[in-house]
């Protein structure tokens, strides 16, 4: 029997460690429902207070989002990473302004990234099978997908892509890496 020295550096400590954590990360956090009443009843809440704010802060938005079909808030989303990094955030998914469901949102990347961020993302759904298309769970953003920042007092202008167009508006934090490729998303209806 022979005995084998295994040094492992820092760095390659440090990202397996870090792939490790976001792993653990997201399967706390499998399940798309909250699952007590009263986080449910807050997440429902939250989505309406970042909704209106959204609504009253940015004129263009609302017309936008009057027009559509369908839309999904994700009140909060908590971003973060150190060159291996992830995304988690729960949200609602209305149809024609009625909340119909819940929704969540993952991601993992890799790449040049440093810090971490809290913001809100709404998607909008250009068509009624844009937003079947998402009910149907499972959905995905390429990695090339952007998302419009919306801010106060500017205008906004849509930029669908595969039916969806994507408005963030910032909580607080500084993240060198704000992409929204690979985000995948389920659904849980009510």
């Amino acid at each position: 029997m022979f005995t084998q020295s295994r040094k492992i550096d820092r760095a390659t400590f440090i990202s397996r460690f870090l792939v490790s954590a976001v792993g653990l990360a997201f399967l706390a956090a499998c399940t798309t429902a909250p699952t007590s009443v009263d986080d449910r009843s807050d997440l429902r809440k939250d989505a309406t207070t970042a909704l209106s704010l959204a609504r009253s802060s940015h004129s263009s938005f609302n017309k936008i989002i009057a027009a559509a079909p369908g839309f999904a808030v994700f009140p909060s989303v908590g971003k973060g990473g150190a060159v291996v990094g992830g995304a988690y955030g729960r949200g609602i998914v209305y149809k024609n302004g009625t909340q119909i469901g819940y929704t969540d949102l993952s991601q993992a990347t890799i790449g040049l990234q440093l810090g971490a961020q809290a913001y809100t993302e709404i998607l909008v759904f250009e068509s009624a099978s844009a937003l079947d298309k998402f009910r149907k769970g499972n959905y995905e953003f390429s990695s090339q997908a952007t998302a419009v920042a919306l801010k106060s007092g500017e205008g906004t202008n849509a930029k669908f892509q595969d039916g969806v167009a994507v408005f963030t508006m910032d909580e607080e934090g500084l993240m060198l890496e704000a992409a929204i490729g690979g985000q995948k998303f389920s659904y849980q209806a009510f």
